[in-house]
């Protein structure tokens, strides 16, 4: 928690469940993948924190954006964004998102399938175009190696088609996985990567971009590699298969940004037993899976969390979400300790919780308001 964040829990009391997010440490952040990646273009990922005052401080100190539709698009736009620093990320795009985005001066796009280079060649013609690659994603808490991507073989033939449909076949991209905790992911998916871009380009494909993704680590309870040591990976596996010719180098941080500046601030509503002699105390929030805290599905990520009571005894919890859904259950075998004083009342803050948890939130399930949000 910043010390700004602390600061406005303080004095400001503000009513429960909420997020509270310091955009000075989203601009810190920046600054120090900057640093580690000095070669490589930034561009956000925008569904990890859509909030205004996010996406205009991020514009004012030069980054680009990857977003995920037309209506992340246009609050790029609107915050000042220029549309040739925003790329069409997603490979899954209604044609007519895909004629808005070009008619409002976006011209690189996403795709991994055959459907979806036609769809671009229609609705955008002449635009960049890259192939996502798949690729293992072993050492992500949130992996997302199913959904996406293509096989070396298939990206080989879409790119030689990109050309022939008028599309300028820019690059190749791949996505490790979310919350990736080990730097030989990047440089095995980087040389998987090279090779296919080696042959393309013998191919007489012009083919200038490699898009390494995201998945940049933070810290939830367990410790993670520094940001500076996926840089040093990264660029030793770029060098190793590129010399000096390197290909134009992007990068879609999403988590790394925004996670740790922000803190959900929530009340207990509830603490149970099942049985007056049961070890486990079950801890309910009035906020869960269906208020912003989906990640915790199958216990992927684990906040830390703060009490009143800390450094005081503890024991074994089960923690969950306020609605009348049995699924609303965020941890249940992840070893949770909580204070033994913990009661009904007691505030508690969620830490590293500014990445997918606003735009998780449901709109009104079992008639809960929205996540508030406060940005300082």
């Amino acid at each position: 928690m910043t010390p700004k964040v602390a600061r406005f829990l303080a004095d400001a009391r503000p009513a429960t469940p909420c997020l509270v997010l310091d955009v000075d440490r989203v601009e810190d952040n920046y600054r120090a993948l900057r640093r580690a990646l000095p070669l490589a273009r930034i561009y956000y990922a925008v569904k990890a924190n859509p909030a205004a005052p996010v996406l205009e401080r991020l514009v004012r100190v030069g980054s680009s954006f990857d977003a995920a539709s037309f209506e992340e698009i246009s609050a790029c736009l609107v915050a000042g964004a220029e549309p040739g620093a925003i790329s069409f990320g997603n490979t899954i795009k209604k044609a007519s998102a895909i004629s808005r985005a070009f008619d409002a001066g976006v011209s690189l796009f996403a795709f991994d399938s055959r459907e979806e280079l036609e769809k671009l060649a229609r609705h955008a013609p002449g635009a960049r175009v890259y192939c996502r690659i798949l690729v293992r994603n072993d050492g992500a808490d949130w992996p997302l190696s199913r959904k996406f991507g293509t096989t070396v073989e298939r990206a080989k033939e879409l790119m030689l088609r990109a050309g022939e449909l008028g599309l300028d076949p820019y690059g190749l991209s791949f996505h490790v996985g979310s919350q990736q905790t080990t730097t030989e992911s990047y440089e095995v998916a980087v040389g998987k990567v090279a090779m296919l871009f080696t042959d393309l380009t013998k191919a007489g494909v012009n083919l200038r971009m490699m898009n390494l993704g995201g998945g940049f680590p933070i810290r939830y309870r367990d410790d993670v590699p520094k940001i500076d040591s996926f840089g040093r990976a990264i660029m030793h596996a770029m060098t190793a298969h590129f010399g000096n010719a390197l290909p134009e180098i992007l990068i879609e941080p999403g988590r790394f940004l925004v996670g740790d500046a922000g803190v959900v601030s929530a009340e207990v509503v509830l603490v149970s037993r099942r049985e007056a002699d049961d070890p486990v105390r079950w801890v309910y929030l009035d906020i869960g899976r269906f208020g912003g805290l989906a990640e915790t599905e199958g216990e992927a990520i684990k906040y830390r969390i703060l009490t009143p009571h800390e450094g005081e005894t503890t024991g074994p919890v089960a923690i969950a979400g306020p609605t009348c859904d049995g699924a609303d259950i965020l941890y249940e075998r992840a070893n949770y300790r909580l204070p033994l004083s913990l009661a009904s009342g007691d505030r508690v803050e969620l830490l590293s919780t500014g990445a997918y948890v606003s735009t998780y939130a449901s709109q009104r399930f079992n008639g809960f308001a929205p996540l508030a949000e406060h940005y300082v």
